[in-house]
């Protein structure tokens, strides 16, 4: 049967599809938030916001799909959290507005509601991101409309308008470069095509599960092992402004009296305190949404218009921190190795100290093998790395001249094609996982990764378990030994003029150094070592990582 108008009754039963099939997959649109900050909670504002709106609907269902949607609006608009939140509210709120003296609607109506919907939600925002959810919303609505032209089915309006909803949801990180940097689509957006999938559903009869059925396939978005730590592309201490801050004002006709209220006005003050600003209004109310370094500014301004209500101020880098520790904790349990898609390239590297394990992590590696000069990984314990993970091509750092040879064997036994990269310390094997390119093949990038050991030089202090004599160097137990590209070269009885004297052999022609250091090193130390460099060479980088290796004190990278 073709659905040329639809009324307040078939509409709520969209809406509250909308609402499950968003809430059912709220997590996994959590996952995929990196913008405007990585804090992880999109999805879960996006469904608290979009369940309120339902549950007003719920209580309001009747024949006049004007009134419902005015029931959907309000419902949305006392609902509202978080930016996505906010602008779905207002995407409706719009859509509602347009059809309010409606008791059914036809497929142009149906469609310019959705036209009338954005606009409304881009002037909304202070400053329009393109790339965002309201970039999906305005290409879906164009598309709807255009169908509308022809198509006289409300079904055959939705299903262009979801149509190009994904597709327009696919080409976000070109517009968003943070999105094409870790390889993500926009949270808000994927969350609005969630809504937009039950619309289509209820009109075709269909009932879509109300708990996820699968993760979505990776040629439609992205793996869901990557999405999982996206937000770790960015560090919590750049986060400028600390606090999503949300607030109602009811108005008061004596404090209004004085200051009479006026949206845009009110957004431009407010603007000055933050950004991520959103501000909608009625005749009774005003809701602001502001990411703020000082929430109280914002309130204090808001009072002047009347009481505040439905106050929710949230620690935006406390969010970030705690999503950073708990990817932190997946990786540590090896859970990128056990993936469902099968990817093309995979990397497995040994090496010794949680915190260098965990930066191979961080730039790519699947699997860590702990190994390294006192406690060398078999060629079984490589080869079940690397048959565990699930990639067509996979790469070996073994990051330690001693366990090439397993490498190699490991290669030699394995059904995968392996390629082992010959790196003999974990300075050349972080270098060379760097210059790793996804898109080139895997002979480009054994040539790659191999130029790169070239091109960094590694120095490690350790210490002398007896005397002996080597390349001219008296050395006695316990001395403290420098050694430059696995060379000892230098011999002192003092830790840090060890490191300073090594240091003082690499840098010459440095402008990164990378200072790793171990169980043993003192911060006070690692402080000294930073400040002895700072004024001997200022202009070489310095970065420092508690790599939490035994056996090696420091291990310092120079490129």
């Amino acid at each position: 049967m073709v659905i040329t108008s639809i009324d307040g009754k078939r509409f709520a039963e969209m809406v509250i599809q909308g609402a499950n099939r968003l809430s059912a997959n709220a997590k996994y649109v959590d996952a995929l938030n990196v913008f405007p900050v990585p804090d992880g909670d999109t999805g879960t504002n996006m469904n608290l916001s979009m369940t309120s709106g339902a549950n007003e609907v719920r209580n309001n269902v009747q024949d006049h799909i004007g009134k419902v949607g005015s029931s959907l609006a309000k419902g949305l608009l006392m609902g509202a959290r978080g930016n996505s939140g906010v602008i779905l509210s207002q995407l409706f709120r719009g859509f509602a507005k347009n059809i309010e003296a409606k008791s059914t609607i036809n497929s142009k109506e149906f469609a310019q509601a959705f036209e009338a919907g954005v606009e409304t939600a881009y002037k909304a925002v202070m400053k329009p991101v393109e790339g965002t959810i309201l970039t999906v919303a305005k290409d879906a609505a164009k598309a709807g409309v255009s169908a509308a032209e022809k198509e006289e089915s409300i079904t055959g309006v939705m299903e262009a308008v979801l149509a190009e909803a994904k597709a327009s949801l696919k080409r976000t990180p070109d517009l968003l470069p943070v999105l094409k940097e870790v390889g993500v689509v926009d949270s808000g957006g994927q969350g609005l095509v969630f809504v937009y999938e039950g619309f289509l559903a209820e009109l075709k009869g269909e009932k879509l599960p109300e708990t996820p059925e699968s993760k979505p396939k990776m040629d439609e978005l992205v793996s869901a092992e990557h999405h999982m730590n996206v937000q770790g592309h960015m560090k919590t201490e750049d986060i400028e402004f600390g606090y999503c801050t949300e607030f109602m004002v009811r108005f008061e006709p004596e404090k209004t009296a004085e200051n009479p209220f006026n949206e845009e006005q009110f957004r431009q003050d407010l603007s000055e305190f933050g950004d991520s600003l959103l501000v909608i209004s009625d005749d009774d109310i005003v809701k602001v949404h502001i990411h703020a370094e000082n929430p109280g500014n914002c309130l204090n301004y808001g009072q002047k218009y009347g009481s505040l209500i439905k106050i929710k101020i949230e620690n935006m880098r406390e969010q970030h921190s705690t999503i950073l520790n708990e990817t932190d904790n997946q990786l540590r349990e090896n859970t990128a190795a056990v993936q469902t898609e099968k990817k093309p390239f995979g990397v497995v590297a040994i090496a010794m100290g949680e915190g260098i394990a965990d930066l191979f992590r961080s730039i790519g590696t699947d699997v860590v093998i702990e190994g390294g000069q006192t406690m060398n990984p078999s060629t079984e314990d490589i080869v079940k790395a690397v048959e565990a993970i699930n990639a067509d091509h996979v790469y070996i750092l073994p990051n330690n001249k001693n366990i090439i040879m397993a490498a190699n064997q490991a290669s030699d036994v394995s059904d995968k094609a392996v390629t082992v990269i010959p790196s003999k310390t974990i300075p050349q094997g972080l270098t060379a996982l760097l210059t790793f390119n996804p898109t080139a093949t895997a002979e480009e990038n054994e040539e790659l990764m191999n130029e790169a050991l070239q091109n960094v030089v590694t120095g490690q202090i350790t210490f002398a378990v007896r005397d002996t004599s080597i390349e001219g160097l008296e050395i006695e137990k316990d001395d403290y030994m420098g050694l430059i590209d696995g060379k000892i070269k230098v011999k002192n009885k003092d830790r840090v003029e060890a490191a300073k004297e090594v240091l003082s052999s690499m840098l010459d022609n440095a402008e990164i150094l990378t200072i790793l250091y171990g169980e043993e090193a003192s911060e006070e130390e690692v402080d000294a070592l930073v400040d002895y460099c700072s004024e001997k060479y200022p202009d070489i980088e310095v970065e420092v990582h508690n790599g939490k290796q035994p056996l090696y004190s420091y291990i310092f990278a120079a490129e």
